[in-house]
């Protein structure tokens, strides 16, 4: 991600403080050192685990519906 090696430019090139960076980035103050704590080569990874949605188990309906309205024509304007 372009933001960890802009906030590390910020701190060891600029030589800004982390309440600075936080500051100018509007990330918060846990984020910003726990990204400069990390290693250059750790990426960070969210750990959110992909849960179904309520309309999952309608899928494959609303995916034939809207290729049948697709294929409909379209409603002309004279009357």
């Amino acid at each position: 991600m372009f933001m960890i090696g802009k906030i590390r430019r910020m701190h060891w090139r600029d030589g800004m403080s982390v309440r600075e960076i936080v500051r100018r980035t509007g990330l918060s103050r846990n984020t910003v050192r726990t990204w400069l704590r990390a290693s250059a080569q750790q990426e960070p990874r969210y750990r959110r685990k992909g849960q179904p949605g309520k309309l999952t188990p309608f899928h494959a309906v609303l995916v034939q519906a809207l290729k049948a309205d697709a294929l409909r024509p379209a409603q002309s304007l004279n009357m």
